[in-house]
């Protein structure tokens, strides 16, 4: 496979072969690599290491694992960084606008090293929420031969005989505001939270896009569940190495793996395990990168056929170390099959299908942590689609861990035009039992940013509140988010959105039934308030990154997506 032969069909052929490719050559030279390494195939290995996090510091120490799969394969692995914007340090205040935006920076940073230096294929490795789905979508934006990687899971905390993690922290400053915690045991609580490198420990937004990943072929199986701390999580990083060259020298492509099959198995299994919200918004958007309409309506049409079997928390008891002991995200794929709920012929980053990867997985439901699909937690999934006159391009709700009398719920609105006045009348006591809490101007253009609300609702259900009230919001809400919580209200108020127009009192009913997101306001006062609205409400960034964003970014049902994908491109990288 090694040698000019191969090279002259790839990429890196533009910067190691021929005589005028000398110069290029000595800087390669300059590194400390061989001749014969030079004219090997050269695999691009991103990672999103910094020390922002938990979620990303054992990133580095995985990627060399990587790069030793690539070596052994014959291939010449060339490491670079990109950025992550951490969700549970930026939550809560102004930096979580920079969050999704980051999702875009990541995927865009990732391209252009890739598109400069001419890298034939890519592993990525990822550990807080946006970095997932931005290294997920660059992989199938460029359409070369990927594996994704998962930086893998915290250990929980523990505390007074149960796991803590960190949704327990933000739960616990409610409580503490309420009363009910003291300052004392808050400084223990958080002193012990968060034992270990990895990711937020329950099934948030990065293990469930790390299933994800898993789900629509893109990483190995059974690679995303094993905590981060663990050594032995380099025997996947090796094996990764050593895929993307199988799959190079197949010409599997990004593209391959990811097609409307894989993305409607990865939507069951973030509806079987209660998922978050979020997936709602990253599954269009990797979509768009291949040029596939799969919109929130689509994810949410599978969640509402899907059982949900998998007792995780936000809404269950277990976290995602619980998981990985019971079998992992294979063990949930295999129920899944079972009721005829995959696509069993999606290619994998294996080179093997869904359908023969599943063969290999001898392990059953525990019944604890996976009940058997027969017996589902709940028949539908964790996570529901809302629409009518108040959202009429979607809305989403995670329900697991619900009763049926729970998710419906009516109440005059109580508005507030950002989240900060929100959570600053929630510690106030500001609200009453029964109301529903509307937050607008949180949307990815409106915010900018579009900002998860995971401060506010945790606070909520920190006081008890959280199933004494709804929340409704153009924004997002954190995976870590349980109560009647419904995110990604679209349009959105900066778009002229309904939600722009409601008012305190106006009648509100959410229904996760029969998927209704209403309010009594008739189409002449809607006329009328149309009318009086002085636009859209204008925010501090005028300048800057995410003002840029802001700009460009598309609708949420899309996925917030801020270029035309692949339905417009004129080129495949691979082909140039």
């Amino acid at each position: 496979m090694s040698g000019s032969n191969f090279k002259s069909t790839l990429p890196s052929r533009h910067v190691t072969e021929g005589p005028e490719r000398a110069p290029h050559r000595s800087y390669l030279y300059a590194m400390g690599l061989s001749e014969e390494e030079i004219h090997q195939p050269l695999v691009g290995v991103a990672t999103c290491w910094n020390e922002a996090a938990p979620c990303n510091i054992a990133l580095s120490r995985q990627a060399q694992a990587a790069k030793m799969g690539v070596k052994e394969a014959k291939g010449t692995p060339r490491e670079f960084t990109t950025i992550t914007v951490t969700d549970g340090i930026a939550m809560g205040h102004e930096g979580m606008r920079a969050s999704l935006a980051s999702r875009e920076a990541i995927a865009d940073s990732v391209e252009l090293t890739m598109r400069g230096h001419c890298y034939d294929a890519l592993v990525g490795l990822a550990g807080c929420d946006k970095s997932l789905p931005g290294m997920m979508m660059v992989m199938v934006r460029l359409n070369v031969p990927s594996v994704f990687i998962y930086g893998g899971t915290i250990l929980p905390g523990r505390f007074e005989g149960r796991d803590i993690t960190v949704q327990d922290m933000f739960e616990a400053v409610g409580k503490h505001q309420a009363g009910d915690v003291s300052e004392a045991e808050l400084k223990v609580m958080e002193a012990i939270a968060c034992p270990s490198s990895g990711s937020c420990g329950g099934q948030f937004t990065a293990n469930t896009m790390a299933g994800v990943s898993e789900a629509i072929g893109l990483a190995l199986m059974n690679s995303s569940g094993m905590p981060a701390p663990y050594e032995s999580r380099d025997r996947y990083g090796e094996a990764s190495g050593r895929a993307v060259m199988n799959l190079l020298e197949k010409n599997i492509r990004a593209r391959d793996v990811v097609t409307l099959k894989s993305l409607q198995n990865a939507a069951r299994l973030v509806a079987a395990t209660g998922g978050s919200t979020n997936a709602g918004l990253h599954l269009p958007a990797i979509a768009h990168e291949a040029g596939i309409e799969f919109f929130l309506e689509d994810v949410c049409d599978i969640f509402r056929d899907t059982p949900y079997f998998v007792d995780l928390k936000p809404g269950g008891s277990y976290v995602a170390t619980d998981l990985y002991e019971a079998g992992g995200v294979p063990v949930v794929m295999k129920e899944l099959r079972k009721a005829g709920l995959m696509h069993e012929d999606c290619m994998t980053a294996s080179g093997y299908s869904m359908g023969e990867e599943l063969d290999k997985i001898d392990r059953e439901a525990d019944g604890k942590v996976i009940y058997p699909i027969e017996t589902p937690i709940s028949t539908t999934g964790g996570v529901v689609g809302l629409k009518g006159n108040l959202a009429p391009e979607g809305a989403i709700v995670k329900i697991a861990g619900m009763s049926e009398d729970e998710v419906v719920f009516t109440g005059p609105a109580r508005v507030f035009e950002c989240e900060q006045d929100a959570f600053e009348a929630v510690q106030a006591r500001a609200y009453e039992e029964g109301e529903v809490i509307v937050i607008r101007n949180e949307g990815p253009s409106g915010g900018p940013g579009m900002r998860e609300m995971l401060s506010t609702t945790a606070a909520l259900s920190g006081q008890g509140m959280g199933k004494k009230v709804a929340l409704i919001t153009d924004g997002r809400f954190s995976g870590a988010t349980r109560g009647f919580c419904v995110g990604h209200v679209g349009p959105e108020a900066a778009h002229g959105g309904p939600i722009a127009f409601v008012e305190d009192g106006d009648m509100i009913t959410l229904n996760a039934i029969t998927g209704d997101l209403s309010f009594d306001v008739s189409d002449d006062e809607m006329a009328a308030r149309k009318e009086k609205w002085p636009g859209p409400r204008e925010t501090i960034y005028s300048s800057g990154a995410i003002w840029k964003y802001a700009q460009q970014v598309g609708a949420t049902y899309k996925g917030a997506v801020t270029h035309p994908g692949a339905k417009a491109e004129r080129h495949v990288y691979m082909d140039l």
